[in-house]
């Protein structure tokens, strides 16, 4: 059964950084675009940022792109996240997802695995 297990949340102050990370098991992980997501109550899950099975192309979305960091390790069969500069606008629960036919990564639509989430609060 795949799995996908997120870790590296918690609460920080406006301005701190974090490292989110995300361990994928039962599936062959060097195919698989990886995308992060996140959540906050009352809205949809928006993109984050996301990167293509090679580690060479990473999508970001504009309210996190030159913040926000996303790499991967295929040896290691993990996606990293990380956030700096943080603001109280970036808390939510942080889900890492996983997909081998992703056409537009910023869409939660062509991702098949998720993970539980993980969550990440930030005080002003």
């Amino acid at each position: 059964q795949v799995q996908l297990v997120e870790s590296g949340g918690g609460l920080v102050q406006a301005g701190g950084s974090l490292r989110l990370s995300c361990t994928a098991s039962e599936l062959t992980f060097k195919n698989y675009a990886m995308g992060w997501f996140r959540q906050t109550p009352g809205l949809e899950r928006e993109f984050v940022a996301a990167i293509s099975w090679s580690g060479i192309t990473p999508h970001y979305a504009n309210s996190v792109k030159d913040r926000f960091t996303i790499s991967r390790s295929n040896n290691k069969n993990t996606v990293y996240l990380q956030m700096t500069r943080l603001k109280p606008e970036d808390t939510g629960v942080y889900y890492c997802a996983g997909g081998d036919s992703v056409a537009d990564p910023t869409s939660s639509e062509w991702y098949d695995y998720w993970g539980q989430g993980t969550q990440v609060t930030i005080s002003s």
